[in-house]
């Protein structure tokens, strides 16, 4: 299953990125909250890519409980923090401003790669 998961990483990974340099229409939403919901793809795959005998479902929860975390974190801004805050790698990680909408789009994110990881698995 590792290469598989790696192969989606490598297509969810730019598409990510991507939103937070989209200009078009919808670019607010695409900006705010599409990359909210492959953030959370992305560290799923991530641990399933290196820990594949983990549960999707188990490791969508962890996911969500830690990005959530960092979304309340968040609402702590210390200098060295906020300097982290400052970089593209540091805005893109551990964001920069709480938003009580990021959680609905982090839970739709979970539930897509598990059932993105399901239907993977039924193919391999």
């Amino acid at each position: 299953m590792r290469p598989w998961f790696l192969l989606c990483l490598l297509i969810v990974t730019p598409i990510g990125f991507a939103t937070k340099f989209y200009s078009g229409p919808g670019s607010d939403w695409s900006r705010d909250y599409a990359g909210g919901l492959l953030y959370e793809v992305f560290w799923i795959l991530l641990v399933l890519a290196v820990w594949t005998r983990f549960r999707p479902a188990a490791v969508a929860g962890v996911v969500f409980v830690a990005t959530s975390g960092l979304e309340f974190l968040q609402l702590w801004k210390p200098p060295s923090v906020q300097a982290i805050r400052g970089t593209f790698l540091g805005r893109t990680l551990i964001g920069t401003t709480f938003c009580w909408g990021d959680f609905p789009y982090y839970a739709v994110g979970c539930v897509m790669a598990v059932l993105i990881i399901r239907w993977v698995r039924l193919r391999v």
